[in-house]
C-alpha cells in the first residue's frame, strides 16, 4: 500500500508524489492550516494540508480523523526548513484504513506518562511509542547479530525441548506441568541438551530459546520466562575455547547495532562505543580483593551482590569483563573444577554495563567425575540417567555458555526494568496479556 517509510523520504524527494501508511501521532488544528504527524517504523513525518492548496475532501477528512487511527496518505513532498528534517508532504488524498477510539488507554506521544503497569497492559499501544518501538527494533539485531555470528563460524543451530523430565541444573526451582499421565517441567535452561550434542559430531552448536525460572524475584532484573542465546563447543583445551567466542560476539553485537541501529540509539538518546577485544580477566579472589578496597567485604565463596557489580564497573572504566575461577561449590554441577585446585572451577562471568552478561563454563566431560559431582550437590544420579548415558560413549573436553537477550538489550538501551525489554513479561505477578 505504501510506497515509502517515512524514513526514507528526505529533501531530495521535493516535488515527488509518495504514499504512507502508518498512524495519526499528532494532530493540530490552525484553521487555515492542519498539521499531521504521521507515524510508521521509520518515524515520524509531518502531513500540512492548507486551504486554497490542499483539495476540500482531504481536509474534511483530515478534520474528523482521531489519534492513533492507521491512515494511507498520497501526496507530493515539499521541501520545509521549518518542519522535522526540513521536509513534509502535502496530501492530495487521505484515507482512514482503521478509526482509532477515544479515549486512548494511553498517550504514546511522551506527553503523558504512564506507569509500567498501565504500559504492560496496553503493550500493543505501548509498542508504538518510537522509544519502544526503537528498543524491540534493537533487541532484534542482537539477535540478528547471535545468529549471523555463529552461522558464519561454522555452529549448528539446534532446538532443544522447552518440556523436561528432570532439573536441568539441580534444585525446586522448576514449573511443574502435567504431562499426561505423568509430571514434567517447563525447561530452565538447555544445558543438558547442548552437551549431549557434543558427543555426536555436531560439535559447534548454537541455540535460542525460551528458558523459565520459578524463582520469586520482584527485581527490576529477574523474570520468570527469558530468552536465552546459548552455545556449546567441542574439543576445548580449556575454558579459553569459549570465552573467545563470546567476547567475539558481544563485539560483534555492538558494532552491529551502533552501525545499523543509529535511528533508534538517537530515538534512546543512547550514545555506544563499540569494546575492544580482548577483554580483560580477572579472578574470583582478585576481585574480592578489588571490592574489599571499596569497603565491600565479601566472603569467599558468596556471589557478587549487585552493589559489586556497579564498583566493579567502574574499577574496569565500564568496559567489559571476564571474572574467572569461581568457588566449585556455587557453580552449577557441571562446571569442571581444576585439577590443581579442585575447590576453583572452570566457570566464568561475563560482566558489562554494570551487570552479569553472561555465564558458562568448561564442563566435566568424565562420566565418574560427573556422577560424583551430581551427588556432591545432593542430586540422584539416577535422575540424570538419560544425560549421564551420553558421558560413557566418548564425550571430549567441551564448554559453553549463555547470554540473555533482555540482559543485553536492557544493557545497550539503558531502560532501568527488564521489563521493558519483552513485548509480554513473565514474572510472579504477571502471566497476561
Amino acid at each position: 500500500m505504501r510506497s515509502h517509510y517515512s524514513s526514507e523520504i528526505n529533501p531530495g524527494f521535493d516535488g515527488k508524489t509518495v504514499v504512507l501508511a502508518g498512524w495519526v501521532h499528532e494532530i493540530r488544528d490552525l484553521g487555515s492550516l492542519k498539521f499531521v504527524l504521521l507515524r510508521d517504523r521509520g518515524g515520524l513525518i509531518q502531513i500540512t494540508a492548507k486551504k486554497g492548496v490542499t483539495g476540500e475532501k482531504v481536509i474534511e477528512e483530515l478534520s474528523k480523523i482521531s489519534k492513533e487511527s492507521a491512515v494511507l496518505v498520497e501526496g507530493v513532498v515539499k521541501s520545509n526548513p521549518k518542519a522535522p528534517k526540513g521536509i513534509e508532504v502535502s496530501p492530495t488524498s487521505v484515507k482512514v484504513i482503521a478509526v482509532s477510539q477515544t479515549p486512548l488507554p494511553l498517550d504514546v506521544t511522551g506527553k503523558v506518562e504512564a506507569d509500567l503497569d498501565t504500559r504492560l497492559n496496553n503493550r500493543f499501544m505501548d509498542v508504538r511509542k518510537p522509544e519502544v518501538n526503537a528498543l524491540f527494533r534493537i533487541r532484534a539485531k542482537v539477535q540478528e547479530a547471535f545468529r549471523e555470528f555463529f552461522t558464519g563460524r561454522g555452529f549448528v543451530e539446534i532446538n532443544p525441548p522447552s518440556i523436561i523430565a528432570a532439573a536441568s541444573e539441580g534444585g525446586t526451582n522448576l514449573f511443574a506441568i502435567t504431562y499426561f499421565e505423568r509430571e514434567a517441567f517447563l525447561c530452565q535452561s538447555p544445558q543438558l541438551y547442548k552437551q549431549m550434542m557434543m558427543c555426536t559430531g555436531l560439535d559447534k552448536v548454537f541455540i535460542t530459546t525460551p528458558v523459565f525460572r520459578a524463582e520469586p524475584h520482584n527485581t527490576p532484573r529477574h523474570l520468570n520466562e527469558i530468552y536465552q542465546m546459548d552455545i556449546e563447543k567441542a574439543f576445548i583445551k580449556d575454558e579459553e575455547g569459549v570465552i573467545e567466542e563470546l567476547e567475539g560476539v558481544v563485539n560483534h553485537i555492538m558494532k552491529k547495532v551502533t552501525s545499523e541501529c543509529a535511528l533508534e540509539l538517537e530515538t534512546l538518546k543512547r550514545k555506544l562505543e563499540v569494546p575492544k577485544l580482548p577483554f580483560k580477566r580477572v579472578s574470583y579472589d582478585e576481585v574480592l580483593d578489588i571490592l574489599a578496597g571499596s569497603d565491600l567485604k565479601l566472603k569467599w565463596g558468596e556471589d557478587i551482590p549487585p552493589d559489586g557489580e556497579k564498583i566493579l564497573n567502574e574499577h574496569f572504566k565500564h568496559e567489559p569483563f571476564f571474572i574467572k575461577q569461581w568457588p566449585t561449590a556455587i557453580r552449577a554441577f557441571y562446571s569442571r573444577p581444576l585439577d590443581s585446585r579442585p575447590e576453583v572451577c572452570s566457570a566464568f562471568d561475563l560482566d558489562y554495563m554494570g551487570m552479569e552478561m553472561a555465564s558458562g563454563a568448561q564442563r566435566i566431560h568424565d562420566h565418574d567425575q560427573l556422577v560424583d559431582a551430581l551427588k556432591k550437590k545432593g542430586l540422584d544420579p539416577d535422575n540424570f540417567e538419560f544425560y549421564l548415558k551420553a558421558f560413557r560413549y566418548g564425550m571430549p573436553p567441551h564448554g559453553g555458555w549463555s547470554i540473555g537477550s533482555e540482559r543485553i538489550t536492557q544493557a545497550i538501551t539503558g531502560v532501568s526494568n527488564i521489563r521493558e525489554c519483552v513485548l509480554y513479561p513473565r514474572d510472579r505477578h504477571r502471566v497476561e496479556p
